[in-house]
């Protein structure tokens, strides 16, 4: 009797040892961290599909990279229980803070969604009982801008300019293959509309210093220029500059303003 006694203390030991702990090979996505006293019950990372909510509710299935943690109350923690909506307000202000925003929630479920830098998020909080919560992101495809060469020429023909998300090599002036397109539809327009004269405009954030970035944004916006004289267009019609973080258009404290800082206008002559 004394020895099922014993075993069966050892048992509840290393139970109680095994939740006072991170499962093994777990820890917490780089984007968010944990509620204090919580713990890493049960993880998953891996190329899957989520249940997630839209502006109204309604459900919508996602895939994606997908990372999923399952979090629960470490009793021995000294850690009050939170209630759900403490849980849900604390990842929703974390989420924002970085510049994120809110999608949708209900009784028992966060959804919201991040850009960050290049990378597009899908994140979601379920909660079914406030000792245990689970918290699902999802790394999505970045968002692609299509733009045509006719919204172009009405927006300066409206506007006077148009900002373009044109992407670069980080910290050089090559463009990402995945903006060439954009690049092909300022050709487009400049070869559609003979008489159009455009300044190629290069703008950075404040990430670094003022004399780098003016220089940096000045080479992107020139290889913008070279690639459509590459393409037939007349220099003549063409010019850059490059400012730098002299003008920004969003708030820099914030990824995703930094994120709208690092642009390339067009701007019509």
């Amino acid at each position: 009797m004394k020895k099922l006694i014993f075993s069966i203390l050892m048992v509840m030991a290393i139970a109680a040892t095994i939740r006072a702990q991170d499962s093994e090979g777990c820890k917490d996505h780089p984007l968010l961290t944990r509620m204090p006293g919580y713990v890493i019950f049960e993880c998953t990372q891996n190329f899957n599909e989520l249940d997630f909510a839209d502006l109204k509710g309604e459900e919508v299935k996602l895939e994606g990279n997908l990372t999923y943690n399952w979090y629960t109350l470490n009793p021995d923690s000294g850690k009050p229980e939170p209630s759900f909506l403490q849980i849900i307000k604390n990842y929703q202000n974390a989420i924002v803070k970085i510049g994120g925003k809110k999608i949708f929630e209900d009784e028992s479920n966060g959804f919201y969604e991040l850009n960050k830098g290049s990378k597009f998020y899908k994140i979601k909080i379920a909660c079914t009982n406030t000792s245990d919560y689970m918290l699902f992101i999802l790394e999505m495809e970045p968002m692609k801008q299509e733009i045509t060469a006719n919204e172009m020429l009405d927006a300066l023909n409206k506007d006077g300019f148009i900002a373009l998300n044109i992407l670069f090599e980080t910290g050089k002036s090559a463009i990402q293959k995945e903006s060439i397109p954009i690049v092909d539809q300022i050709f487009e327009m400049l070869k559609t509309n003979t008489e159009l004269k455009i300044s190629i405009e290069g703008h950075t954030d404040n990430t670094g210093d003022a004399a780098g970035n003016k220089k940096l944004s000045n080479d992107r916006a020139r290889t913008v220029m070279t690639a459509l004289v590459a393409k037939g267009i007349d220099a003549a019609r063409l010019s850059f500059v490059g400012w730098g973080q002299e003008k920004p258009v969003a708030d820099n404290r914030t990824d995703e303003g930094k994120a709208k800082n690092r642009r390339v206008e067009i701007i019509k002559k």
